[in-house]
């Protein structure tokens, strides 16, 4: 009986190092021939996702990581009542994905925009009131020169210097 039981003890603990070096061997292979298909685990060098949210403690998406409707990647923020106040992102490929912080108003509205714009990449900030412009500042497009255009309510252009 004896017998028996050492060699069960014997038997139990060789096994056990066996599958934890069969487990251990058969991970890093997983994960390092395709991490995308693998399980996550705790020494995963690579997270695939085509969106990570953020949770607040009641259950609402706070912050979002993903592609935007028209292709562009962003991170967008939102308030306690799920609207989105902040993004931060490229534009898509078909507006040369240039790079973009976007403020909403409450009513969903842009109402500031800080971009790169046309050829030279010129940084443009776009001051806007329930959706419409209202003023613009940057470097001109073609000229690089600065220029602040500023708009009345009624949607009229004054040129406050350059041009744009």
């Amino acid at each position: 009986m004896r017998r028996f039981y050492l060699a069960g003890l014997f038997s139990g603990f060789i096994g056990g190092l066996l599958a934890a070096y069969l487990l251990a061997h058969v991970g890093h292979i997983t994960t390092s021939e395709n991490v995308s298909a693998g399980p996550i685990a705790a020494q995963q060098q690579v997270l695939s996702a085509q969106r990570i949210q953020l949770i607040d403690s009641n259950g609402r998406t706070r912050a979002e990581l993903a592609m935007s409707r028209d292709g562009g990647p962003g991170l967008f923020f939102y308030d306690t009542k799920g609207r989105n106040r902040l993004e931060l992102g490229l534009y898509s490929p078909a507006e040369s994905e240039y790079p973009f912080v976007v403020l909403n108003d409450t009513q969903l509205h842009a109402a500031g925009i800080f971009r790169l714009y046309g050829g030279s990449e010129t940084p443009v900030v776009v001051l806007k009131n329930q959706g419409r412009d209202r003023s613009i500042y940057g470097l001109n497009p073609n000229s690089t020169e600065a220029f602040i255009v500023n708009y009345s309510k009624d949607g009229k252009k004054t040129n406050a210097f350059g041009d744009f």
